[in-house]
């Protein structure tokens, strides 16, 4: 494991690109904007902000980022997908629109909007297996949550209905809830260590 800081980006194409790259700075990587696919070769880490999955979608396949980040993610890429970002890593979605496409590579289906709409957001304390120091505080905002998932796929935290709203497979995270929002950033320091290892 390299104790130099790895290169972490941050999809800048929509959403909440600056709390990450704030958050991923507090944990202890080098956080830069990635936009092209020249500058996603050049990170070790990605980040897949919230904000809108369909638009994301779109502007991916627009700026050429689509297919050089499903092959690097084929090839190990560590990423972490919050929100909409969850969405990106799913294999399966469902509530979405007929010409969306995702990064994939979740065994999962995840369910769009699945706590309703923006006056329905709430916050809530959330166990986040591996993440030392107790509860974060989860901000759920128009968020996904995970239908079901495959063998492979590890169950990180669920809500106390059961619902699951944090998953990771191999050197992919995924959370329903937007960590980067509350000054807390241990979720981002564990995906680091995640970064870390991988390297």
């Amino acid at each position: 494991m390299s104790s130099s800081p790895p290169t972490i980006g941050v999809l800048a194409l929509q959403g909440d690109v600056r709390e990450h790259l704030v958050a991923l700075a507090e944990a202890d990587a080098l956080a830069r904007p990635v936009r092209r696919p020249e500058e996603l070769a050049e990170v070790d880490g990605l980040v897949l902000p919230g904000g809108e999955s369909t638009t994301i979608s779109k502007l991916a396949t627009l700026f050429g980022v689509m297919e050089p980040l499903r092959d690097r993610i084929r090839n190990g890429l560590p990423v972490y997908g919050t929100c909409a970002g969850m969405i990106m890593l799913a294999d399966k979605i469902l509530d979405g629109r007929d010409d969306q496409d995702t990064f994939g590579g979740i065994d999962m289906i995840v369910r769009r909007n699945a706590f309703g709409r923006q006056n329905e957001s709430f916050e809530t304390a959330v166990e986040v297996e591996g993440v030392e120091g107790g509860p974060v505080q989860g901000v759920f905002i128009r968020a996904p949550w995970v239908e079901s998932t495959g063998s492979g796929v590890a169950t990180l935290a669920r809500l106390d209905d059961g619902t699951v709203v944090a998953v990771r497979q191999g050197n992919l995270l995924a959370t329903s809830f937007h960590p980067e929002l509350t000054g807390d950033h241990r979720v981002h320091r564990y995906f680091v260590d995640m970064v870390r290892a991988a390297g």
